[in-house]
């Protein structure tokens, strides 16, 4: 049997544990985590590579029906990644009763892509109640194989990477065998500083907030990173500096951390908050900050 390689594309609602799968199943943390639904707004991608595959895997938003232009952007990552995939994983979790655009199960049952449904959150289920989820999935999405997991725990994760393997389609590799994803460096610290300000912040400032690098300098044993965090309007900016500016330093303190733990390395952070009024309604901004093209 020759190489096998191939697109494995995450698909389902937010918050029912897409980007934890996907950072079981690629063994690095690509995606940032929070309880908060639309915690990812863009397609990340993660890439598994042995002697005899390649598996790349994107991680998609959450599906929903959009309301304002950021989310339009955003799905039209969902989009994209209903065209190219080899394989679905279609995520749903044990409380999920009906999906919030149910044109996307019209659109994967047409699909010609195998489909796994993964109901996550198996730990919180019980056994009688899980088969009742089970029976109703596959009935809503025919053909498809379906496996109760809890991705959290990595329970039963070993065997959706089984069932992916035995599915991928032969091939070349399409990445440097040694790639773990194609987004550069620069992506996963302004995601990590925005998980750091989805965790510490509620209501509307989480969805408010847009982070960009604007210096990157990588050193032997430092890397000096200059970053700024967008806001909507002007008192939003007042809550992310807080008194003193003890939220913007509480917000450094966390992401340098993790940046350190993703790098090896020391990293010195410096944080400056801007506003950048109305960004997530306007189209040119959207486009300077990848969310459309």
């Amino acid at each position: 049997m020759g190489h096998k390689s191939g697109f494995v594309n995450i698909i389902g609602s937010p918050n029912v544990g897409k980007s934890t799968l996907m950072n079981q199943l690629v063994g690095e943390r690509l995606s940032i985590i929070t309880s908060k639904a639309q915690t990812t707004r863009h397609r990340i991608m993660g890439i598994v590579n042995d002697k005899d595959h390649q598996i790349c895997f994107s991680d998609t938003p959450g599906v929903l029906i959009p309301s304002y232009k950021l989310q339009e952007g955003m799905m039209q990552f969902v989009e994209t990644a209903l065209q190219d995939a080899d394989l679905f994983l279609f995520v749903t979790d044990f409380f999920e009763e009906e999906m919030n655009d149910p044109e996307i199960l019209a659109r994967l049952i047409k699909a010609d892509a195998p489909i796994l449904v993964l109901i996550n959150k198996l730990d919180l289920a019980d056994e009688a109640k899980m088969e009742a989820k089970i029976e109703s999935w596959s009935k809503k999405l025919p053909g498809a194989s379906v496996l109760p997991i809890s991705a959290m725990h990595n329970a039963n994760v070993n065997f959706v990477m089984d069932w992916i393997k035995a599915r991928l389609p032969e091939g070349p590799p399409y990445y440097d065998k040694e790639a773990l994803t194609d987004k550069p460096e620069r992506f996963f610290v302004s995601e990590i500083i925005r998980e750091k300000i989805l965790q510490q912040f509620k209501k509307e400032i989480p969805y408010s907030v847009e982070v960009e690098v604007e210096e990157f300098k990588e050193g032997k044993d430092i890397n000096r990173i200059r970053a700024i965090i967008f806001v909507a309007r002007e008192s939003q900016k007042g809550i992310i500096i807080g008194h003193q500016g003890s939220s913007l330093k509480g917000i450094g303190v966390d992401a340098r951390k993790d940046l350190e733990t993703f790098f090896q390395k020391q990293i010195y952070l410096d944080l400056y908050v801007k506003v950048n009024k109305d960004w997530k309604l306007d189209e040119k901004k959207l486009k300077r900050f990848g969310y459309l093209s």
